[in-house]
């Protein structure tokens, strides 16, 4: 019996997914008007077929597809969670998910969107589940956690075997406790969060420490208290 899914096979193959250099974006050759591409990160893109809208195709890079088993394991040993998506299958060039509805952290803070303490709870608990599984909860940041009906979704597993410590969330719950109330309700310009996010990856070599750095972001633009 074919899943449902199986009907994106014709247009996926259509797609290829070209890695890029210095961790930027993939780049997309092809075309479907039967796939509308909902995400794009530096190892995959990730599609949504017209005819089956539930799921959700996170297409690999070429050079990226050994990944594909190892986030497929990475889902299998999560189990059914509230906090992830759900991966009903692995193929040579992509996984299949579960279509999640929500606008991302990032996205709130770009629209103004207000983000509850819920969502950060959400977060705080998905951590420790995912810990709880053997597993290390790493590289949760603004672009892949969805704020949906007012709770957490974390949307990207990927990285969750690899070691350290990337303290990505440690900060992003501090800025929120410390500053979010300043920027609550406000349109913060991609100009300005861009800017944020380069200064952060470079934070080591400019900042002797995150409240160094942020005391720095605070004086580009003034919050609406």
């Amino acid at each position: 019996m074919e899943d449902k899914w199986d009907r994106a096979r014709d247009a996926l193959s259509r797609i290829t997914v070209v890695s890029n250099p210095n961790n930027k974006p993939v780049t997309i050759y092809g075309h479907s008007n039967d796939l509308k591409c909902v995400g794009v990160g530096t190892d995959a893109a990730v599609f949504q077929y017209y005819y089956a809208p539930s799921y959700a195709f996170k297409v690999y890079a070429e050079d990226n597809v050994s990944k594909i088993k190892v986030e497929k394991d990475i889902y299998d040993r999560l189990g059914d969670s509230p906090y992830f998506p759900a991966c009903f299958a692995a193929y040579d060039k992509y996984l299949v998910l579960s279509y999640e509805e929500g606008t991302t952290l990032f996205d709130c803070l770009l629209q103004g969107v207000h983000i509850p303490n819920q969502a950060v709870k959400d977060v705080e608990d998905a951590r420790e589940y995912i810990s709880k599984k053997g597993l290390n909860p790493r590289d949760m940041h603004l672009k892949n956690i969805l704020l949906q009906n007012g709770r957490a979704k974390i949307i990207d597993v990927s990285e969750y075997i690899q070691p350290g410590n990337d303290f990505r969330w440690e900060h992003l719950k501090k800025g929120y406790e410390a500053y979010y109330h300043l920027i609550d309700g406000t349109s913060i310009p991609f100009w300005l969060l861009e800017t944020v996010r380069k200064w952060y990856n470079q934070r080591n070599k400019h900042f002797s420490s995150f409240d160094e750095f942020m005391r720095t972001v605070l004086k580009l633009t003034t919050f609406k208290k």
